[in-house]
């Protein structure tokens, strides 16, 4: 069963990801890097060249073949936004929200120039984007885990999470 990690950007995603899937001896995707490697454009080209609408649905088919693994899943922001995606990812994994301040994850993203959504907008205007998320992350998870402390710290508590989630 994968594990679809899920959160705003600079949550903790990939960081704890990767400590994870270590620790739960899984492979690692980076969902965002893995559709970069798939259509050999990276994430701005694709939303320049391609649109918004392209990609969303790219990250559909993704969760589809992904959810078919025992990988450990950092999505991309925005793709547990999508009701589909989220019953998708449910056939065949969890979902854990990774709920992090938003001010933590601005001093994260701040700047990156590969994050589409952050190069367009300002402070505020991502602070409104993220409390609109907030309510769908929550509706759209199986699991939400708290997000501060250390990444081994995120990934312990998810751990867990799993392994209870496992026993049902």
């Amino acid at each position: 069963m994968a594990v679809f990690l899920c959160g705003f950007m600079g949550c903790g995603k990939s960081t704890v990801g990767r400590r994870l899937a270590e620790k739960l001896g899984r492979k690692f995707i980076d969902m965002d890097k893995y559709i970069e490697k798939e259509l050999h454009l990276t994430i701005p080209e694709i939303f320049a060249e391609k649109g918004e609408a392209f990609f969303r649905s790219t990250e559909t088919d993704t969760v589809v073949k992904l959810a078919e693994t025992k990988s450990i899943v950092a999505c991309g922001g925005g793709v547990m936004l999508n009701k589909k995606n989220a019953e998708e990812a449910r056939k065949n994994g969890i979902i854990v929200y990774i709920a992090a301040p938003f001010e933590d994850c601005y001093g994260r993203i701040s700047g990156d120039r590969n994050r589409p959504i952050v190069m367009a907008n300002t402070k505020e205007s991502l602070e409104d984007i993220y409390n609109k998320r907030v309510p769908l992350y929550e509706e759209n998870s199986d699991v939400k885990v708290d997000g501060s402390g250390t990444p081994m710290e995120i990934a312990e508590r998810i751990a867990e999470a799993v392994c209870m989630m496992n026993e049902k």
